[in-house]
């Protein structure tokens, strides 16, 4: 590891941008725009177990403190832009990490987005029940 004060990292999946500081020789706390912690901010245990995912990989879960700010889109799109924004921290702090997290693909960003409402349609491809008579 270097010997950097932190390492940035930012990830984003659908609308949601997550800036995430890894701060080293913590003891594994997560703090969420300056004040939540891990359990509060994320209430399901299945996005826990998602954004947490890179430090286990790695095997560092209770060696950093993790600083998250987040912003946009829903739970599930924040908890996804965490995890990138996570892995892409942990490269930077040691880049022998890269292969590994790039192999689980923490490090590709998920590109899917909502498809857009089509006009004279109920949604993005739902229509109106069409009637003969």
């Amino acid at each position: 590891m270097s010997n950097e004060k932190f390492f940035r990292g930012t990830g984003r999946r659908k609308a949601a941008v997550a800036r995430v500081r890894l701060t080293p020789n913590g003891s594994g706390h997560f703090f969420f725009k300056g004040k939540r912690n891990l359990e509060e901010y994320f209430v399901r245990e299945q996005d826990q177990i998602h954004l947490l995912a890179p430090l286990r990989l790695v095997g560092v879960r209770d060696t950093f403190d993790v600083h998250v700010s987040v912003n946009g889109g829903g739970i599930n799109g924040q908890a996804g832009a965490v995890r990138m924004g996570i892995a892409r921290a942990l490269v930077k702090a040691d880049p022998e990490n890269y292969q590994k997290l790039k192999d689980a693909g923490y490090l590709t960003r998920d590109s899917r987005q909502v498809e857009r409402k089509k006009p004279g349609k109920r949604g993005a491809r739902a229509s109106f029940q069409f009637s003969k008579r």
